[in-house]
């Protein structure tokens, strides 16, 4: 017997040791939107928060979360108020299919997080400076949000999308097919 504190309510759960946190969310409390694409730590589809920190709950065992806080993507909404990123991912069309959406959005609440407590990743341009998200760059964005992956390739939406949400204006889409000209 464990017990998991998902989405702000504690669940008692009966499980084996070896049951990692995904299956544990998907078969034994009917959590589906964390998705298992690959079950290997390479795609990101079934990234949830724990402690606020971005974690892929195939490679985690549910035993070893007894204490700490879980978001999945179902616990992110308050009520019918969608999450900021959720909005966003709406308004931007960051989803084609959506299996890996539930993992994209908690990937970039977590990147939003980050970027607020002052942490640098691989292209930060200035590395004695906390990165701010006004000025965050899409390459900045695509770097930390490289460990999820869309078979779909919806990435400017997913781009836009956390722009929005970090308060900064995403480009339109009508503005990206500019410069294509049809004869």
């Amino acid at each position: 017997m464990i017990r998991l504190k998902i989405n702000g309510q504690l669940q008692t759960l009966n499980v084996e040791p070896r049951v990692t946190l995904l299956d544990a969310l998907r078969e034994n409390l009917g959590l589906t939107g964390s998705k298992k694409g690959c079950d290997r730590g390479q795609c990101g589809a079934c990234t949830v928060l724990i402690d606020g920190q971005r974690v892929y709950s195939c490679l985690t065992l549910a035993i070893m979360q007894e204490g700490k806080e879980i978001t999945t993507i179902e616990g992110l909404a308050t009520g019918d108020n969608l999450h900021p990123v959720q909005a966003a991912f709406i308004d931007n069309d960051g989803f084609q299919c959506g299996y890996c959406t539930p993992g994209q959005i908690c990937a970039s609440v977590a990147l939003l997080d980050e970027v607020k407590n002052g942490s640098v990743s691989y292209v930060t341009p200035d590395l004695t400076s906390a990165p701010q998200l006004a000025s965050l760059s899409e390459a900045e964005i695509k770097e930390r949000l490289s460990g999820n992956l869309c078979r779909c390739s919806a990435y400017n939406g997913i781009v836009a999308a956390v722009q929005q949400a970090s308060g900064q204006n995403p480009p339109s889409p009508a503005a990206s097919n500019l410069g294509t000209e049809v004869s």
